[in-house]
């Protein structure tokens, strides 16, 4: 999809939004070494991966961004942040963690609360999203965060704006796992079962690594 087209239909949801007091970040710079080439560009259905979450998600939120590489995704038509950078103790050059990520979002947004959400979801629906934001907006917890049979899935849950200094903290301590960084921040988990109704098949959160995962996700999706 050009970038004009994807403009033209953020534009066009732009007086429906369903949540006006949250922004959402996709984050993307991560090296997909498993999967060799660039996870969010990779097309299903004729559309980059990242622009069809964006596309979805795009009428609950007030805005979406991608936090990445602003030259790879450049021809995606969306706001683009470039990751924080935080250098290695050992002088070893910049530290490559889905935390900066989500760093880079919190510091930027002007939203209360932000969703956080990974480029490789390609199994994510709009119903799911709209029922962990509006889990979101009625906690009174600092994260919305989904935990299933893998752990908690901290690249597809809801942040407030606040956790931006405590996180920030965390990676400049040299904290690296986002899971270590918000142990000690006021969490609310969301049990699987609470969302089983949006996911019979079990596949939303289930990202996609590898050759292998595309290929089983674009027949999927594409049937």
């Amino acid at each position: 999809m050009s970038r004009k087209a994807t403009r033209g239909i953020l534009e066009f949801v732009g007086s429906l939004k369903r949540y006006p007091q949250i922004s959402a970040f996709i984050i993307a710079g991560g090296a997909s070494s498993r999967m060799g080439r660039v996870k969010g560009l990779l097309e299903i259905a004729g559309e980059p991966l990242i622009v069809r979450t964006a596309r979805m998600i795009a009428p609950l939120v007030t805005d979406v961004a991608i936090v990445g590489s602003p030259e790879l995704y450049a021809g995606t038509g969306l706001r683009k942040l470039a990751d924080r950078i935080v250098h290695s103790a050992d002088g070893m050059g910049p530290v490559q963690t889905p935390l900066a990520g989500i760093v880079t979002a919190l510091h930027a947004t002007s939203a209360p609360w932000n969703l956080i959400l990974a480029c490789d979801l390609p199994y994510l629906t709009a119903d799911w999203v709209d029922w962990l934001l509006a889990r979101a907006l009625a906690s009174h917890a600092q994260i919305v965060i989904p935990r299933n049979s893998r752990g908690l899935e901290p690249l597809a849950a809801a942040y407030r704006r606040e956790c931006a200094t405590p996180l920030i903290d965390a990676l400049e301590r040299g904290i690296r796992k986002v899971t270590d960084a918000i142990a000690e921040l006021p969490i609310e988990e969301l049990p699987e079962s609470d969302w089983s109704k949006f996911d019979p098949l079990g596949r939303v959160l289930k990202n996609m690594n590898t050759p292998s995962d595309y290929d089983t996700a674009r027949n999927f999706l594409e049937s």
